[in-house]
């Protein structure tokens, strides 16, 4: 009964299921990495919203509307409520940023911050790479900028197969709406491949080349 009500929800309004899950899943996860930089209850908090809420305003901004979480306190609460489970999963963790709780929601919530990147920027009415580029923006840049606050390099950029995860799901929700897909069969198209091959590159320690392993490196070096 419960998963027939979660699909029925799904179908009805998948941009709100997919929020909910985005957002409390991503404030979790960025207020992992702040705890375990060792950073005060507030800077903890700080963290855990920006991953939850920085990718979604990047997205609003880009279709030319006020960011959501400007609008809705409970998407607010929804990030706190993340960030209170960052505090109590850590409290019983020793290595909470590594344990497969943080991980799984990682892959969850760059799932549905895809889809809903790709809902909206379909609703605004762009084209095919627009709504591949939102879904991936949406599903990353939280991440980015908690890294930032965090003094390190965004880790989308240069370590672990992850941004791709969100090129793939967006391009599988662009092509079930192109083949017909009702919006709900397109989200869960996205979802479905955003997590899959997340989990699978986690699972198989799945990375990118870089131009060194590739050998260009050392061959433009020469030359």
């Amino acid at each position: 009964m419960v998963t027939y009500d979660v699909l029925a929800a799904l179908v009805d309004d998948p941009f709100a299921v997919m929020n909910t899950i985005g957002l409390v899943a991503f404030a979790l996860v960025g207020s992992t990495k702040a705890i375990r930089e060792e950073f005060d209850l507030f800077g903890i908090v700080i963290v855990g919203l920006t991953m939850a809420f920085a990718g979604g305003a990047t997205r609003d901004l880009l279709v030319t509307r006020v960011p959501l979480a400007l609008r809705s306190p409970i998407e607010v609460g929804l990030g706190l409520f993340g960030v209170g489970l960052a505090i109590a999963v850590s409290a019983g963790l020793s290595s909470p940023e590594t344990h497969p709780v943080t991980l799984v929601s990682d892959a969850i919530g760059l799932a549905a911050f895809s889809t809903t990147g790709a809902i909206v920027a379909t609703e605004a009415g762009v084209s095919a790479f627009g709504i591949v580029a939102i879904a991936t923006i949406n599903a990353v840049g939280g991440g980015a900028f908690a890294d930032i606050l965090l003094d390190r390099a965004p880790f989308i950029l240069f370590e672990d197969f992850y941004a791709t995860c969100a090129v793939l799901g967006g391009s599988a929700y662009w092509l079930a709406g192109a083949l017909g897909a009702a919006g709900g069969t397109a989200a869960v198209a996205c979802a479905a491949v955003t997590v899959g091959t997340r989990l699978a590159a986690v699972a198989y320690g799945v990375d990118l080349p870089t131009a060194q392993s590739l050998g260009l490196a050392d061959r433009f070096g020469r030359e």
